[in-house]
């Protein structure tokens, strides 16, 4: 009821955020949904800070960039699975560019094995990558926000943090836990008075990028995969209008309700949009 309401209130804002100045770094920008972001911002007079491992890939964002009329773009090459290597561009970027006030971290990898089928490593090596990479950038970069009690933190989760899915069990593991440290996080600013730090909590279905490996939807009108660019667009809005909570497509709102109905109608909805055999498609294969 919340969000809905909230999201009411959002069509009508008192008003939007204005980039202009802004330092934004974003995680995981050769490709994909952080690149479209970056293509996005690259307009509004933001210092755009890019980081991945892709280091062509990345490049050629900070290229596109410029061409879309960003003015300042600096490129990092960071694996965020690393704490140290974190650490040390972090430092990096605060001598050479300043201090972060927008943090997208967007970066994340999915396995889509089952959990008998995953290793030790698979599963470390998820939550090093799609969890603790977001522990220790906001580590990084918030005590300089709240320092001046300004900035934004935006977290890609995923509709399986909300709702565990059929060959996820380690990716919807760290999605789920992102969710609950970024409301943890926001609830503490807010009782420090630190209120001008906004914190934004990304929960998408499957976008059309190379993460989804070819994931279909079999029920596209109720559950669509979303093309990058049009999430992209998504994402910047929901930044501009500071909203918590960005959760698409709508029916995943209702994976709210799994509080209260029995889980035996939730596997039964996961088998009428046949998720488990779109997921066997995609990732099934040896």
């Amino acid at each position: 009821v919340f969000l809905l309401i909230e999201n009411i209130i959002c069509i009508f804002p008192l008003r939007k955020k204005c980039f202009a100045a802004e330092i934004v770094l974003i995680t995981g920008s050769a490709n994909g949904i952080g690149r479209h972001i970056a293509l996005k911002l690259a307009p509004l007079g933001v210092t755009l800070v890019l980081w991945d491992i892709d280091d062509e890939g990345n490049k050629e964002t900070s290229r596109l960039a410029q061409q879309n009329g960003a003015t300042r773009v600096f490129v990092y090459h960071c694996d965020c699975s690393k704490r140290e290597d974190v650490y040390e561009q972090a430092d990096k970027v605060k001598r050479e560019v300043g201090d972060v006030t927008i943090l997208i971290n967007n970066a994340g990898i999915i396995f889509g094995k089952k959990f008998n089928d995953l290793t030790d490593e698979d599963f470390e090596k998820t939550l090093r990558t799609n969890f603790f990479s977001q522990v220790w950038t906001c580590k990084a970069f918030l005590p300089a926000m709240m320092a001046c009690n300004r900035g934004h933190l935006v977290s890609t989760a995923s509709a399986a943090g909300l709702l565990g899915l059929y060959r996820t069990s380690d990716y919807a593991a760290s999605k789920c836990a992102i969710v609950g440290m970024m409301e943890a996080i926001s609830s503490e600013l807010y009782h420090e008075g630190k209120c001008g730090i906004k914190t934004t909590i990304i929960c998408p279905y499957f976008i059309n990028t190379a993460l989804s490996r070819g994931f279909k939807s079999a029920k596209p009108c109720l559950l669509p995969v979303y093309d990058v660019e049009y999430a992209a667009s998504k994402i910047v809005d929901a930044i501009k209008k500071e909203k918590f909570y960005l959760i698409m497509p709508p029916a995943v709102y209702f994976s709210g309700l799994k509080l209260f109905l029995p889980r035996k109608l939730i596997l039964f909805f996961e088998s009428y949009v046949k998720f488990p055999q779109n997921m066997e498609k995609a990732y099934g294969q040896k």
